[in-house]
């Protein structure tokens, strides 16, 4: 099974399409979604759409629950906030059903998914460093959790009692290890470079690959703009922070 996995959307069409048209060329068999498909931009309806048309296994994250009215938006900053205010009311309401009835976690064969960390779903916490990921670890019951949150990639090992975690993009996961893998972002990458980031997992030959795409970031900036959302959301997207 050849798996396309990302997150991180964040109503970011142009990079979501990009995305698309990378996964075109990947022999892709199911695509996993990581959660957080709305939220900062000016696109929600038209990234569910997207999303829904690949009937992939997906998981909430913390905007989706937040604009579903299902998380407190106070946990958000500011920026966030204005947003998650924007998108309950641009987004449709067959949309904010979708998003209400998503799951926090999924579990099935060797893969393990979730938007945040297993330690508190609900909670969207941050798996930030190997200590974090070490909560996480003692919780997985697969070879592999994907999760992203962070927008950034990574991908924390296991190995018996020693924890490592490294930024390469290719790996070949083994059988005595266990591993966390962050998917990165699509749609707001936070690692200082702006391309979105996704990756694709071979299960099979067990071969993981995280990638970048570029998109139209200069089309994306001026939606949202245009769309009266927080002008630092349009900004951050060109220096990828």
């Amino acid at each position: 099974m050849r798996w396309g996995i990302f997150c991180d959307i964040h109503a970011n069409l142009e990079a979501l399409q990009a995305v698309l048209a990378a996964f075109s060329k990947e022999r892709i068999d199911r695509y996993l979604c990581l959660g957080d498909v709305v939220g900062y931009g000016a696109n929600p309806n038209e990234c569910i759409t997207e999303v829904k048309k690949l009937n992939p296994v997906i998981i909430a994250g913390n905007h989706d629950w937040g604009t579903a009215d299902l998380f407190d938006i106070t946990y958000f900053n500011a920026h966030a906030q204005a947003a998650i205010l924007w998108t309950s009311k641009n987004i449709n309401y067959e949309n904010k059903q979708f998003l209400k009835n998503l799951e926090l976690v999924y579990q099935k064969g060797d893969i393990t998914s979730v938007h945040g960390s297993l330690t508190h779903p609900e909670q969207f916490e941050y798996i930030l460093d190997i200590s974090s990921a070490e909560e996480t670890f003692q919780l997985l019951q697969t070879k592999v959790c994907f999760v992203g949150h962070t927008h950034v990639s990574i991908i924390f090992i296991k190995r018996g009692k020693h924890y490592t975690a490294t930024s390469q993009t290719e790996i070949v996961l083994e059988s005595s290890q266990s591993y966390i893998v962050n998917a990165g972002s699509v749609g707001q990458p936070r690692d200082g470079n702006p391309k979105s980031s996704y990756v694709v997992y071979d299960s099979e030959s067990n071969q993981l690959q995280i990638k970048r795409a570029p998109y139209d970031i200069q089309k994306t900036r001026d939606k949202i703009i245009k769309a009266g959302l927080p002008r630092i959301l349009a900004e951050r997207l060109t220096i990828g922070r």
